[in-house]
């Protein structure tokens, strides 16, 4: 099997996101123009991006979102920004909006968070095993 090449991939990456743009505002029941308002772009820019003509920037991707009333973190996931994380989105989305702190900086804090997430779900689990093992043990016959 052939590697795709970086350009291709970027090249297919800004489709799917155009598509899937294009899908969420046509459920939505907007119009491209609309839609270019209420984004902050041009009729024309959006329409590239939804061509697969362009691929947008995080932050034209936020107010797109915002337009679209849909959760930023759905199109940086689609645009090949971020893989799918767990948790609250609203967090997760609000880190990636925010334009005070750069990209590595971003990063780090999904990392920190979802450690924290992961170490908590872990404490949760070994507490319910305790639980269930004392349970068992009071419920267990004596001789």
């Amino acid at each position: 099997m052939i590697a795709e090449k970086p350009k291709e991939q970027a090249k297919r990456s800004s489709a799917a996101i155009g598509e899937f743009i294009r899908d969420q505002r046509q459920q939505a029941q907007v119009s491209l123009r609309q839609l270019a308002r209420l984004a902050g772009v041009s009729n024309p820019y959006l329409s590239q991006i939804e061509r697969g003509m362009r691929k947008p920037s995080a932050e034209i991707l936020q107010q797109i979102a915002k337009g679209l009333r849909i959760s930023a973190e759905q199109l940086y996931v689609h645009a090949g920004f971020l893989e799918f994380r767990e948790g609250n989105q609203e967090i997760v989305g609000a880190i990636l909006a925010d334009t005070e702190i750069n990209e590595r900086q971003k990063q780090v804090l999904l990392d920190i968070y979802d450690s924290f997430r992961r170490e908590n779900e872990q404490l949760q689990a070994e507490a319910g095993h305790a639980a269930a093992t004392a349970t068992a043990r009071d419920e267990a016959p004596t001789e």
